[in-house]
């Protein structure tokens, strides 16, 4: 079976747009590996199998093995350009190498559970996630793939803020160490202190409101015509 998890790579020679150009056409993938005080090294991908990697979700927040003739690498994605047209067609990546005794940034996706049976929704409330990622900060070896956002007690007219978030062991939130420069008053939230998933009432329209809406909209009509 395939490793999901490990991408084979070769050395790039051949430089410029130019050469970028020819690659594509040939179904090779432009990239890059960088990072830990080390050089940066060209690389070629195969286009077809890089794409049956990005189609595993974990696949971008997991520790990955960059194997470049027939060396390994420690890597994370850590930047992707699509075609602007096609998802599926990738223009080109780029690899942070790893170093296993300083923090690393990412890009973490967030999974919600128990969207169908929140107590908010139960009393008629209209669900919105309101975020699909979070920016972290930790160890290599705490990355996670996901974070978990449990919506089941949430209530009507309530939210839940990325401080609310429960975090993996030594997993820490960008946002929130921004954070710690406000002076806030007691009680107050700071402003990147952000809400992740709400649950608010349903706004009814009446039928009053419609009228106005109609009336409104013949007056503009009449507006226009002289």
């Amino acid at each position: 079976m395939e490793n999901l998890f490990e991408v084979q790579a070769e050395l790039r020679t051949d430089m410029g747009k130019g050469a970028s150009r020819r690659l594509r056409h040939a179904g090779q993938v432009p990239a890059i590996m960088y990072g830990a005080e080390q050089e940066a090294v060209s690389l070629t991908l195969d286009h077809n199998k890089f794409i049956r990697h990005l189609q595993e979700e974990a696949f971008y927040a997991h520790i990955l093995t960059l194997v470049i003739d027939g060396k390994e690498s420690k890597v994370v994605l850590k930047d992707l350009q699509r075609h602007p047209a096609s998802d599926l067609k990738i223009m080109h990546a780029d690899f942070l190498r790893i170093d296993p005794k300083h923090a690393m940034t990412m890009i973490i996706p967030l999974h919600f559970v128990g969207d169908d049976v929140a107590a908010g929704v139960k009393d008629g409330g209209k669900l919105t996630h309101l975020m699909s990622d979070v920016e972290i900060s930790c160890l290599p070896k705490d990355l996670p793939e996901f974070i978990e956002v449990d919506t089941t007690t949430l209530a009507l007219d309530d939210s839940i803020h990325l401080s609310e978030l429960v975090l993996p062991k030594g997993v820490t939130l960008t946002a929130l160490a921004h954070s710690q420069d406000e002076e806030l008053e007691e009680g107050v939230r700071s402003s990147y202190d952000q809400a992740v998933v709400s649950i608010h009432t349903p706004r009814v329209v009446s039928e009053d409101e419609d009228e106005v809406d109609v009336a409104a909209e013949g007056e503009e009509a009449e507006s226009t015509e002289d």
